[in-house]
């Protein structure tokens, strides 16, 4: 939806939503000193390290590094959007929504959503009610012949449409819901008058139920509002599967089919993506948890960043047809350009994940082999070669050789020796084609040992200049809202990007749980958290002396960077340079006695 909220109100919400309170709904806190710790709700551990801080009203966990502020605690754990999360606090304070500033059609679209969305679920439960008649035996015979029992059929609201042209119109009609409204969300459809000719009279306006005589799969949310419906024939006819087009609250492009039950499952490792909403059924009633489907359309971006709101880690499960293989390799573009952590599961025979649970069960499907990107691509791009023949095998190396060549030293190592006995070619002919040059040799692998003959150092996420030490304690200092900042520092003293703009926000009036909420990466997150926590001071005087030894430690290292860097550089500059250059030597000397 265009426009934002204005940034007066979300820091009234901020201050309104006791974080202490919330936090507490859904993890037990303890009071130790100013803060309150728990167990964190967002990794396992049985040391609490999940810190909550009242008077800066932001969390941060000294454990995974997760931190923010009681919006960004209502996003992870109810796994909303920033939009949302807003709607749902400033409900649960009783503060009014205001106007998106931009929108000023905001107020009428929100009433008219509203019946629509009241008028889908009035549909749902008319569906779900008929499948337990007659005019829903048939439906509810299907559903049984597909092994589905009454307990998962009731989970899912699954019901029924009658063989009939207006007997859900009738109904919410009745309900007080206008024929424009039923059209507008999707349950009705209209056939417009036809003029009269020589040969036919004129035929009136016609609207008649979008669903009839199909086995119906609504569509819920994560906040548990129908927003559309499919529709499984029941016999022949085309097509096979009926879907809501979009509507003004529907859009199959941005959910997901069994939101509502994914977002009330807690500590997921990874999400089953398949492609139907029989799939998402049949493995869900085997007990397979975080099931999801698209909505009769091809995997989208926005599903993509929807189901990694959930888990970092996605199991593609798709049909085993040429059709399905085909979406995977597209699937795994997507989410690899999203962000997460992707994999394949590998059925046999070519059967789709329902066919395939009720013949092995959930033990056969806990069993299936897990095939990595590369491993899956490769099996497809074989397929294309034929490696009976030397040209086969050469053109097949070179085709490999693009997929693996981003693969970590470790990763690649399992392919190499793949590709060594499928093509023939050595070891260090398959290198040089994937890019790697002899300096970057790849780890050999010795028995169960790896040796690697390059050390890798992995950069520390902690600063290791001095004075940028200096500059963070600062920030922790300025954060605690107790220091006048124009005697002690300005921008000028912060060198490091992140902590002038932080300096800069504090300085404008933003609070540490704005600040920390603003940040985009997790790194970013982590730093700002650890920014906003007070170092232990026990009074104002004590945090004012510390301000001051920090400027004079940070001032004066950079003092002395300077000086060594003139006086390293001083034999190399010409006369005229190196008279200059002394003179600068001499004001920094003289400021550095100062300080």
């Amino acid at each position: 939806m265009p426009g934002r909220y204005p940034e007066a109100w979300i820091e009234e919400l901020r201050e309104r939503a006791d974080l202490v309170q919330i936090i507490s709904s859904y993890v037990p806190l303890k009071k130790k000193g100013k803060n309150y710790w728990g167990l964190c709700p967002f990794h396992g551990e049985k040391t609490a390290s999940f810190s909550v801080n009242p008077e800066g009203r932001f969390y941060y966990c000294f454990g995974c590094k997760a931190g923010g502020s009681v919006i960004n605690f209502i996003m992870e754990m109810e796994h909303m959007s920033y939009g949302e999360a807003l709607k749902y606090l400033a409900d649960m304070v009783h503060m009014p929504v205001p106007q998106l500033e931009e929108d000023p059609d905001y107020q009428q679209k929100q009433s008219q959503n509203e019946r629509l969305l009241n008028a889908n679920r009035e549909a749902a439960r008319f569906f779900h009610q008929t499948l337990f008649t007659e005019a829903g035996r048939q439906s509810l015979e299907y559903l049984k012949g597909r092994g589905l029992n009454d307990h998962i059929i009731r989970r899912f609201g699954l019901g029924a449409a009658p063989d009939s042209w207006d007997s859900l119109l009738k109904h919410l009609l009745s309900l007080g819901y206008t024929a424009k409204e039923l059209e507008l969300a999707g349950l009705t459809v209209v056939k417009e008058a036809e003029n009269a000719t020589e040969t036919s009279p004129a035929r009136p306006r016609r609207q008649y139920d979008m669903f009839r005589n199909r086995a119906m799969f609504p569509i819920i949310d994560a906040h548990g509002y129908v927003r559309g419906f499919g529709g499984r024939i029941l016999g022949k006819g085309e097509p096979k599967y009926l879907n809501t087009s979009d509507t003004p609250v529907y859009n199959k492009r941005l959910g997901v089919y069994a939101a509502n039950l994914l977002h009330k499952e807690r500590h997921l490792d990874h999400v089953v993506l398949v492609e139907g909403y029989m799939d998402v059924i049949a493995l869900s009633q085997y007990g397979v948890k975080g099931v999801v489907a698209t909505l009769g359309t091809s995997l989208t971006d926005e599903q993509a960043r929807l189901i990694k709101r959930y888990v970092p880690k996605v199991y593609l499960a798709y049909d085993g047809d040429s059709a399905g293989q085909h979406a995977i390799l597209r699937g795994l573009d997507i989410f690899r350009n999203a962000g997460v952590d992707v994999h394949v599961l590998d059925f046999p025979d070519g059967l789709d994940p329902d066919e395939f649970i009720r013949k092995e069960g959930l033990e056969g499907f806990e069993s299936l082999p897990v095939l990595s990107p590369e491993t899956y691509r490769l099996r497809r791009l074989k397929e294309s070669y034929d490696l009976s023949t030397k040209e086969g095998r050469t053109e097949y190396a070179k085709a490999a050789g693009s997929i693996l060549k981003n693969l970590q030293p470790v990763e690649l190592e399992n392919h190499i020796q793949d590709l060594m006995l499928q093509t023939g070619f050595s070891r260090d002919v398959l290198l040089a084609q994937i890019g790697y040059s002899k300096s970057e040799a790849v780890p050999v692998q010795t028995g169960t040992r790896t040796v690697s003959p390059v050390s890798r150092r992995v950069p520390s996420s902690q600063p290791s200049n001095e004075h940028v030490r200096g500059e963070e304690l600062l920030i922790s200092l300025f954060a605690t809202g107790k220091l006048p900042p124009d005697e002690l520092m300005d921008e000028e003293d912060f060198t490091d990007p992140f902590l002038k703009n932080v300096f800069h926000a504090l300085k404008s009036g933003r609070s540490p749980a704005a600040i920390i909420e603003m940040q985009k990466t997790p790194e970013d997150i982590d730093r700002a958290s650890r920014l906003m926590t007070p170092p232990p001071a026990e009074d104002t005087n004590e945090l004012l002396q510390l301000a001051r030894q920090g400027i004079h430690t940070m001032r004066a290292a950079r003092l002395e960077e300077e000086i060594a860097q003139i006086t390293k550089s001083m034999s190399a500059l010409p006369p005229a340079e190196q008279l200059q250059a002394m003179t600068r030597l001499m004001e920094l000397q003289k400021m550095r006695n100062q300080i």
